[in-house]
């Protein structure tokens, strides 16, 4: 009730009730087939052509929104990398004032950008999808004046059809029947005019919309290629000063199987060399009293004993995931097939979906490959002992990984 605002007497009330009441009753007749209903399938169809816009319009609003927030994200991650430049670009470096320079205006291109995606595309999007829920209100009241026209429509002929006409009670349902019918006409013109209007309208509004925002990219990434373009130039600088000390980057697995064929894994980060699966090479230094001449027990020299005695470790030597002169160990509480375990030096990053992460100190329950042809050098097949402990099964939890990363402990 409150709807119907301040000041509503109790008459027109009740006339509002009773309005409701008699659609209610109006629709279920006809919903029964005992009512015609007034058709307009031109009118449904601009209807249906309104609701499609609206969605479609709801749609790229919300995705604009969404690349907004993005933009704002790597505007917030672009000016934390330049303040890391700067932190680490030493005072007496040559360029250090103009990094600076070209960290503040990376700052202005980027609050620039978002700025003008809001004036330009999102205002926009917001004032074109203004004009929906006004006009959606009034095809609901279409609607609704359109049963009130059938029902005093259908009154009015059912007076008519009596067998006892009351003269005075026909005069009035055709009375109602007029004014029924005019509220509804000019409800429906103005529609008629409007919704196919609107719905033309969304190929301008669709070109323009992205038209700025392409026009908007285009103009940031040109002016941020300038900044690059500087702050590359002060970078080369820099290493011409300070001489050819270029970090060396050591190649990761490649990102297929086929890849990784003769080739052997990278070296682990530390740069501890690329040792043999089947021998390990450990240096000793024994004390001086130990050093004995082979004949006589006479200590060497300090300088002999201060030379490192070469001890070799042997393992059992694996031939593409085989213990060789045995077959696999088939222990119950290990996966079908387990060979030894080994323990992660370091961190290895997987690059590809065939490959197990590791974490150095991560345990790995070596097994053989399923095809033995399908081993690279230096790789092995595994499944991390806490997967296999969790899980008994290793067929999505087992991986190749780089053999010297790994250190033999079982």
């Amino acid at each position: 009730m409150a709807e119907m605002g301040k000041g509503v007497t109790a008459g027109k009330i009740a006339s509002n009730v009773q309005k409701k009441l008699t659609r209610a009753q109006e629709k279920v007749l006809q919903k029964l087939g005992k009512a015609d209903e007034t058709k307009d399938e031109q009118f449904e169809q601009c209807v249906q052509n309104f609701n499609k816009q609206l969605f479609e319009g709801s749609k790229l609003q919300k995705d604009l929104r969404t690349y907004l927030a993005s933009v704002k994200a790597m505007h917030e991650a672009s000016k934390k990398l330049t303040e890391c430049l700067q932190e680490v670009y030493e005072p007496e470096w040559p360029g250090r004032d103009d990094t600076n320079k070209i960290a503040e205006n990376n700052d202005l291109l980027w609050t620039d950008f978002h700025q003008k995606l809001v004036d330009q595309a999102l205002l926009t999007m917001d004032t074109y999808l203004g004009q929906f829920p006004d006009i959606k209100s009034r095809i609901a009241k279409r609607g609704r004046k359109l049963v009130d026209y059938d029902s005093a429509r259908h009154h009015y002929e059912s007076l008519q059809t009596a067998k006892k006409k009351d003269e005075a009670k026909i005069a009035k349902a055709e009375e109602e029947l007029v004014k029924a019918q005019k509220v509804f006409e000019e409800m429906n013109i103005d529609l008629q005019e409007e919704l196919p209007s609107l719905w033309n309208s969304r190929v301008g509004f669709y070109v323009n919309t992205f038209q700025s925002i392409a026009g908007l990219e285009e103009n940031f990434h040109k002016e941020m290629s300038k900044l690059n373009q500087n702050m590359n130039d002060i970078l080369v600088n820099l290493e011409k000063e300070h001489g050819p000390s270029t970090y060396p980057v050591k190649a990761q697995p490649s990102d297929s199987t086929s890849a990784k064929a003769n080739k052997t894994p990278s070296s682990p980060p530390d740069g501890t060399p690329v040792t043999s699966p089947e021998i390990k090479a450990v240096n000793h230094e024994l004390e001086p009293s130990t050093l004995e001449t082979p004949g006589g027990g006479i200590p060497k020299s300090p300088s002999q004993s201060s030379l490192p005695a070469v001890v070799v470790e042997t393992f059992p030597a694996t031939v593409n995931g085989t213990v060789e002169g045995g077959a696999p160990s088939e222990r119950a509480d290990m996966p079908p097939g387990f060979l030894f375990k080994v323990q992660a030096m370091h961190d290895y990053i997987a690059t590809d979906t065939d490959e197990l992460q590791l974490k150095s100190g991560d345990v790995v329950l070596v097994i053989p490959f399923d095809n033995p042809e399908e081993q690279d050098d230096g790789w092995l097949m595994g499944v991390k002992e806490s997967d296999w402990l969790q899980h008994k099964e290793f067929d999505q939890c087992r991986g190749v990984f780089p053999e010297n990363f790994t250190e033999r402990v079982q």
